[in-house]
């Protein structure tokens, strides 16, 4: 199997961690800064702690990105959560692959196109905050979805789901953009969860309770 480095404005960098990151770090190493200062230990330990926290939910480390033919990989870090054939996606009304893709705080949180193609639909939808690992977040909670078009024709839906604790999107790329397989294209804040829908006709990889990594584990094949 071949694999490939690949990069985008979400890092630009040598520091693996994400943009988005940089004022949630820099405002609580600053408050950490400044009570270990003022001789308030007390208060400065539990404010390090916090900074270790937000500095390793937000890394962002490079992957191996396969260069197998027709391979989709995850565009999320977690457990998987829900394999199964659902009978439309977000954005077509056609029976489909679904993968749901639980984070947790404890996850790498940034997200990663599955394959090759044309972004041809983004839509942003409001929504409740439920426990995103739950079936009916899919449906209710606050979501951005993206409609992948392939260079076969073939469509591909990505949708981050917002969770419990998790009330922030982050979507880097537009509509009409070409992207590749493994680009970095956003990240939600702080626990949520990703569903991918793929053409029914898909190979499926995974299974229900197996761990992947953004952009480095294989889910499916198209076919």
């Amino acid at each position: 199997m071949k694999y490939r480095q690949h990069g985008n404005r979400i890092r630009n960098s040598r520091i693996p961690v994400a943009r988005a990151g940089y004022p949630f770090i820099g405002i609580s190493g600053l408050v950490t800064g400044g009570l270990a200062l003022s001789g308030a230990t007390a208060w400065a330990v539990p404010a390090l702690v916090l900074t270790v926290f937000i500095v390793s939910f937000f890394r962002d480390p490079e992957r191996k990105i396969p260069d197998e033919p027709g391979a989709v990989v995850a565009p999320a870090d977690g457990r998987v959560v829900r394999v199964e054939t659902v009978p439309k996606s977000p954005f077509y009304e056609a029976p489909c692959k679904k993968i749901g893709i639980f984070m947790s705080i404890f996850n790498v949180h940034v997200n990663r196109i599955p394959y090759e193609g044309r972004l041809r639909a983004i839509r942003y939808s409001k929504g409740a905050f439920m426990a995103a690992d739950k079936d009916r977040a899919s449906e209710l909670n606050e979501r951005n979805a993206l409609l992948l078009e392939t260079r076969s024709g073939k469509a591909i839906s990505i949708v981050q789901v917002a969770g419990l604790i998790a009330r922030r999107i982050v979507c880097v790329v537009r509509e009409n953009e070409p992207v590749v397989r493994g680009q970095r294209f956003g990240l939600i804040r702080f626990g949520s969860r990703v569903d991918l829908y793929l053409p029914e006709t898909t190979l499926i990889r995974v299974r229900a309770g197996e761990r992947v990594r953004a952009g480095a584990s294989i889910v499916g094949y198209l076919r």
